[in-house]
């Protein structure tokens, strides 16, 4: 007897398995042959075929919540629960197999043939991209006639959360993120992955692709990296897990930086008075917070990479970093040697159907993270902290005309591509520094990356008959984006005219990340934009940092206004 079994118990991992495992050995005992699908966080076992459903005798299904059954019509089928089938499994097949019944899918509910999706949104720092995705696809769902539900996965956290009813009634997921997401909720659906930035710019082909090319949650999960993902937009491989650490070590810093930021209220020097609230405030940030920069940081790396097996082996080489002096890079090739350790340990030790389940909890944690910290210890470590010591004493010896360079760099990386990976990566690198006290690049990066709102702002008021009425409410918004260092507030000038946009953009940025640098701005707080500079001390050289943003904001929104073509204007024939 050919027999097909499907174990989906989302709540509970080691109930999927153990009812698979148990259920197959039984079935080898009866003499039956079987095949297995397991629908849990990690998608363990693989999908059945469409061959393989039509060669079965019949089909066993164990399951709690929702698991569309559409692909089993027709054959035999039998629903149970973990608590019946774990009772005695071998009767229990026995019985089974007589009681299966020919499986009829219920009629779905009346929807006027609207096609139906839901979809999730999430970029690293989950600020702007997360929140102008979504609303891009639900603006251009309404246009489609496509009912649509979108998750944002911001910064502040999860958002218009799917419930299992939406999840289970739609025809696929889309996954519009940069950073890794969990997918276990979507066991058994079609899933089609891109980036925020595809999702934003063309929501409506996104929105089709969704539909025509969502493939089975198994198979998206694990494409070849670098091809599939290419193809439909999205940030894969390793860009993508760096990007993930990234965006769950940013509330970190963020909030280390300004803790840091106040305690300067009360002085530069304040901290050292020990029992003062000034050195509270700096024991909190610099010495709490900071110190979990770098653990986070290769802990949801080798979270990205290898699942929740990778998070503690991830860690604990990130705390061997940071103690070893190899910093924020040390950090990032721990995060790469756990996740990708722990991916080798899940997909080659074998052990017997008893202990498997010991695996992401055992096993995994204890080879990985002794893999990753012997590693660590003997032969990164010593040298990533060379490097990173030399890169430091560098930064903060380095002559004007040095300063200006890496300035003009960071500057333009950052108006690039407006919140995209270049401007990631710039941001990424500034941040990192800030725990080797190396304050001067996150004032060139974050004074740069104010600059393309805030010069989109300018021209539309310079040339104000260039512009529609909506570009001009447009520039109004994207002003305020801009003082509050949100890039993507230009992207939708970058989007209609990016041969223009673009080059005025670098060249503003460029010219403040220089001014930034050769002016000597540091800048204690990785975020905030202008409201920073409320906080005494934050920066040094305020009024010459204001300076070096409203300089980059005019040659943007002049140079912009200068080169922009007006809009086409209607041809009225004169009377004759």
């Amino acid at each position: 007897m050919n027999l097909l079994i499907v174990t989906a118990c989302p709540n509970g991992q080691v109930t999927s398995v153990l009812c698979s495992r148990l259920l197959q050995a039984a079935a080898e005992r009866l003499g039956w042959q079987t095949r297995v699908e397991v629908h849990d966080a990690r998608a363990i076992g693989s999908p059945l075929s469409e061959a393989e459903i039509a060669a079965a005798d019949w089909v066993l299904v164990v399951k709690t919540g929702e698991l569309p059954l559409g692909r089993f019509a027709g054959k035999r089928l039998l629903l149970a629960t973990p608590a019946e089938a774990l009772a005695d499994p071998q009767r229990f097949l026995r019985e089974a197999a007589e009681r299966a019944q020919p499986y009829v899918e219920s009629a779905a509910p009346e929807t006027g043939g609207r096609r139906r999706l839901v979809a999730i949104t999430a970029c690293p720092t989950g600020v702007a991209h997360t929140f102008m995705a979504a609303e891009a696809l639900q603006q251009a769902a309404q246009r489609m006639d496509i009912e649509l539900q979108v998750e944002t996965r911001g910064s502040v956290g999860a958002r218009n959360l799917l419930d299992e009813a939406a999840i289970a009634a739609a025809d696929a997921v889309l996954l519009a993120a940069d950073i890794e997401v969990d997918t276990s909720r979507f066991a058994g659906k079609k899933v089609y992955r891109c980036g925020t930035g595809v999702a934003l710019k063309q929501p409506q082909q996104t929105l089709e692709r969704a539909l025509s090319e969502a493939r089975l949650l198994a198979e998206a999960a694990a494409p070849v990296e670098g091809k599939t993902a290419a193809k439909s937009g999205e940030k894969s491989g390793p860009y993508k897990h760096l990007l993930t650490g990234v965006s769950y070590m940013l509330p970190m810093v963020v909030a280390g930086g300004l803790l840091i930021a106040l305690s300067f209220v009360f002085g530069i020097e304040a901290f050292k008075e020990e029992g003062t609230l000034a050195a509270a405030l700096m024991k909190i940030g610099g010495e709490t917070a900071f110190q979990l920069m770098v653990p986070l940081l290769a802990g949801y790396i080798a979270y990205s990479i290898a699942d929740r097996p990778g998070l503690a082996p991830g860690m604990i080489g990130g705390l061997l970093a940071g103690s070893l002096g190899a910093g924020f890079i040390g950090g990032i090739v721990a995060g790469f040697l756990a996740g990708y350790s722990a991916r080798a340990i899940a997909h080659w030790v074998r052990l017997p159907a008893s202990v498997e389940a010991l695996k992401p909890i055992l096993i995994i944690p204890l080879l990985a993270s002794l893999f990753t910290g012997l590693v660590m210890i003997y032969v990164v470590g010593t040298p990533v902290a060379g490097m990173l010591q030399s890169l430091t004493t560098f930064l903060d010896g380095m002559g004007s005309t040095n300063a200006i360079l890496l300035g003009v760099l960071l500057g333009g990386m950052m108006c690039v591509d407006l919140g995209g990976p270049i401007n990631k990566a710039a941001y990424a690198f500034s941040v990192g520094l800030l725990a080797s006290s190396s304050y001067a690049p996150m004032a060139a990066t974050m004074a740069a990356g104010m600059v393309p709102p805030i010069g989109m702002a300018i021209a539309t008021v310079l040339a104000r008959r260039k512009f529609t009425d909506s570009e001009r409410q447009a520039g109004k918004a994207a002003g305020v984006l801009g003082l509050c260092f949100i890039s993507e507030g230009a992207i939708p000038f970058a989007a209609k005219d990016p041969l223009r946009v673009i080059p005025a953009c670098i060249a503003g940025g460029a010219l403040t990340g220089a001014l930034s640098m050769y002016f000597g701005c540091k800048l204690m707080a990785p975020h905030g934009g202008l409201f920073v500079l409320l906080i005494p001390n934050a920066i040094n050289h305020a009024l010459l940092y204001l300076l070096a943003i409203v300089a980059g904001s005019l040659v943007t929104g002049v140079l912009y206004a200068l080169i922009k073509q007006g809009e086409a204007q209607p041809l009225v024939a004169s009377a004759q």
